[in-house]
């Protein structure tokens, strides 16, 4: 059941009207029983990872709250840990490292066989890293002191399984969530408005942006020998916005969904590609919950900067290369190009920190260039560049792949002057286009201030000439079902 479908508005209406209905005290039970609904409507046999997910880290974090020894409560840590990270490491990568490990035992003479280690196709459970995470801040925060015990099974099953974040984020912290579900929560039509705002605008980047790139996207990257470069410059941009929209798409419907319950989920994106380094881009305007996730539980325990530059320097790396792991698993297919992507992205952060004292005494040397809009505008395009770059390995079939799209576009840029006005572009090309610049010029808007908050301090008049305008481009342009979102492979 994608959120993108008439089953699931189908299935959202039931839940709420139920949710409102029943008395307050039996709400996180009908949440939870939804929960389960909606992700056994995908894949009924998944369960069992969501079940074991939320049972070990439930009687773990009982195990460390209870423990009056702290090599006690580092055990269950660590038994919680290794259940729920083996086994995500494992159904994502048994059967990668075991192509990758073949070729070496025949070449040491172990074996003659080529597929000597069996292969175990184990299915790719859906939001299966999502809720991992989940369980995982879970049970640090516990075992830190930075949360009281979730007493409650009931509702934990439900923090874990909540189904607006099950398939692809936010990455919730248990310490904000938790304790929402013990408010009451009244029918808000502020809450309601603003929920039902996130979800249009949500659905509108899915079905209509970003699915009306997905085949030019496609074309472009199913075979680059013979693609010509400027279709590969076309499709390396049109991914970019693609990846974007169908990922801030699903968020903001996750959002917007979680406000009709009365429940507040982390923002996840803050208008990404206006940002004027890669720094910010990561930390502070791309899948946020996975950059703070990955900052708390992997760089501060690193040490993050607090060791000196070298150890600085090797924690960031780290950071990037996991999470180029991570990427690595499902949704484009295992591959070495996501650990180039990870690697790379890390490299520009390096960068980022060796020059960062030189940028500060050249903009105390030169303010006024330094706070002019003009170098603003050089350093959001320049960042988006460097972060476009690095999606060719991110989308490419393979390294080698990604490799020869980026020398035959290298090779075109000096002829691409005499070439672009040759090219048979379609009517696909010119709607995507114009879609991508309504979007730019919506998100410049709202850097500014929120274009929400001005629709609702408008004219009526106005503000629902808005909603419907979006709603008949989805009927007009809208192609529904069309895809999963990227993510939920993740």
């Amino acid at each position: 059941m994608l959120f993108n479908s008439l089953n699931f508005f189908l299935f959202l209406g039931i839940v709420l009207i139920f949710f409102y209905v029943l008395p307050s005290r039996y709400r996180w039970f009908w949440l939870l029983v939804a929960s389960y609904y909606f992700y056994i409507s995908w894949e009924p046999r998944n369960a069992i990872y969501l079940i074991v997910a939320t049972i070990s880290a439930y009687l773990c974090g009982l195990g460390i709250a209870r423990a009056g020894k702290k090599t006690t409560k580092t055990g269950f840590l660590i038994a919680g840990l290794f259940i729920n990270l083996g086994i995500l490491i494992f159904v994502k990568y048994y059967d990668f490292l075991a192509a990758q490990l073949d070729p070496l035992l025949i070449k040491s003479g172990t074996t003659t066989v080529e597929s000597f280690l069996p292969r175990l196709d184990l299915p790719n459970p859906v939001g299966l890293s999502f809720f991992t995470f989940s369980v995982v801040t879970y049970l640090v925060d516990l075992y830190a002191g930075r949360m009281d015990l979730a007493r409650h099974p009931g509702k934990f099953a439900v923090y874990v399984a909540f189904f607006p974040k099950l398939f692809a984020g936010p990455i919730e912290r248990a310490r904000y969530f938790l304790p929402q579900m013990a408010r009451t929560v009244r029918f808000e039509e502020h809450k309601i408005t603003q929920g039902l705002q996130l979800i249009l605008w949500g659905m509108f980047k899915k079905v209509v942006i970003a699915e009306n790139l997905v085949d030019l996207v496609d074309k472009s990257f199913s075979n680059p020998l013979y693609t010509p470069p400027i279709a590969l410059i076309i499709g390396t941009y049109f991914f970019a916005f693609q990846i974007y929209c169908d990922f801030s798409g699903y968020t903001d419907i996750a959002l917007g969904v979680s406000k009709l319950f009365g429940i507040d989920l982390k923002e996840n994106f803050r208008r990404s590609y206006l940002a004027v380094s890669t720094a910010e881009f990561w930390g502070k305007r791309w899948h946020i919950s996975l950059g703070s996730w990955f900052r708390d539980y992997l760089y501060f325990p690193l040490g993050g900067s607090r060791a000196g530059r070298t150890r600085q320097y090797f924690n960031l790396m780290t950071v990037f290369v996991v999470s180029g792991l991570w990427h690595g698993g499902l949704g484009y297919g295992v591959g070495w190009s996501f650990l180039v992507w990870g690697a790379l992205n890390g490299l520009y952060q390096w960068v980022g920190v060796g020059t960062a004292g030189l940028w500060r005494k050249a903009g105390d040397r030169w303010p006024m260039i330094r706070d002019s809009s003009a170098w603003h505008v050089c350093r959001v395009l320049f960042t988006f560049h460097l972060i476009t770059f690095s999606w060719i390995f991110f989308r490419a079939n393979s390294t080698e792949e990604a490799w020869i799209i980026i020398k035959r576009i290298s090779l075109s840029l000096g002829s691409l002057p005499q070439y672009l006005p040759r090219y048979p572009f379609t009517q696909e090309h010119f709607t995507a286009l114009a879609l991508i610049v309504f979007l730019i010029a919506v998100e410049i808007l709202d850097e500014r201030r929120s274009v929400w908050e001005w629709l609702n301090a408008g004219p009526k008049l106005v503000r629902w000439t808005v909603y419907y305008a979006l709603i008949f481009s989805m009927l007009l342009l809208g192609q529904w079902q069309a895809t999963e979102f990227i993510y939920m492979q993740f």
